[in-house]
């Protein structure tokens, strides 16, 4: 019934991943394990866990990751046979004990529901494996366009890890191929689940890692995530913009302008006057407009202020 993917390449806090496999109090699915050419196989640890669980592990001979993290997700897909539901499950990631057993306690809900995408709550741990947020909940019946609109608006937080999704249905629409994989996810949940509802599951929950080896922690791809939500925001609006309300299209344009702010060109300055223009209307653009002059009066009073400093320190070195 279950295939819990693990595209693999990092081995710092796999270990913990796979005793959280063991831990299962339901035992009724299977790993399987992509390694994407990593230099530290993970073998030894494998040994390890050899009755444990079932797991099938596979190494690439060539690093794909590193050029598209889509594309190893879906050759790790391609490892699993038939079952109908699949987890992608990062390697530093960490599964409570109960999750795979309240999947089937939930399992006639969800078919009566008609439910592709099933989700966990979560709670966010660092690279020592301590709590650093809350738990975050949902709804238990939420659409795609509802949970994008709570997580642009910082209400809740999301990761590929946390969900269930019917095989069938990846296969069909598959996952878009975003820099870093940066909203590929976000994406998967309003695609795969065909514009019906999320199932969610607040019982249990998914431990999320976030370190300097994760993206999500990683500053220094700060600029390819920013042009990654610019690719994902040009998807919605180009193919699925008719599901989103007016409301929830200025969300999305909120959280489109903070990447713009971080790469801030002509050409994103286009895109942007473009999308509150066709999407929400002429006062949105000018609104935007507005905001923009406001932010570069600001910038240049700071600068201004920036070298007032300078100066006040330059000439008091000159004068002694």
């Amino acid at each position: 019934m279950i295939a819990i993917i693990i595209p693999y390449y990092k081995i710092e806090f796999f270990e913990a991943t796979l005793q959280s496999l063991k831990n299962q109090t339901d035992k009724r699915f299977k790993v399987y394990i992509g390694d994407d050419a990593s230099s530290k196989a993970p073998t030894i640890l494998l040994d390890k866990f050899r009755d444990d669980f079932q797991f099938h592990y596979y190494r690439f001979e060539q690093n794909i990751g590193g050029i598209s993290l889509v594309k190893q997700w879906d050759r790790c897909i391609d490892l699993s046979k038939n079952e109908e539901w699949i987890m992608i499950l990062g390697d530093d990631d960490v599964l409570s004990p109960n999750v795979i057993e309240y999947f089937y306690k939930n399992l006639e809900k969800i078919k009566k529901n008609r439910i592709n995408v099933v989700r966990f709550s979560t709670r966010v741990i660092d690279e020592n494996g301590e709590l650093i947020s809350k738990k975050f909940e949902h709804p238990v019946l939420e659409t795609g366009q509802e949970f994008l609109a709570r997580k642009f608006s910082k209400k809740t937080r999301s990761s590929l890890s946390e969900y269930f999704f019917r095989k069938e249905m990846v296969k069909q629409k598959n996952f878009k191929d975003l820099p870093l994989a940066w909203h590929s996810d976000d994406l998967a949940v309003l695609e795969f689940s065909t514009h019906g509802f999320i199932y969610s599951i607040n019982e249990t929950d998914v431990l999320i890692r976030v370190s300097n080896l994760s993206i999500t922690g990683d500053s220094r791809s700060n600029d390819r995530k920013n042009w990654a939500t610019f690719e994902f925001v040009q998807i919605l609006f180009l193919e699925n913009s008719n599901l989103f309300t007016k409301l929830q299209k200025k969300i999305i344009l909120k959280k489109l302008e903070v990447a713009f702010f971080n790469i801030p060109s002509f050409k994103t300055y286009k895109i942007m006057i473009n999308y509150h223009f066709k999407q929400i209307g002429l006062g949105s653009a000018v609104n935007f407009q507005l905001r923009l002059m406001r932010y570069r009066i600001i910038f240049i009073i700071k600068k201004l202020k920036f070298f007032n400093v300078v100066y006040f320190f330059y000439a008091k070195t000159v004068s002694k």
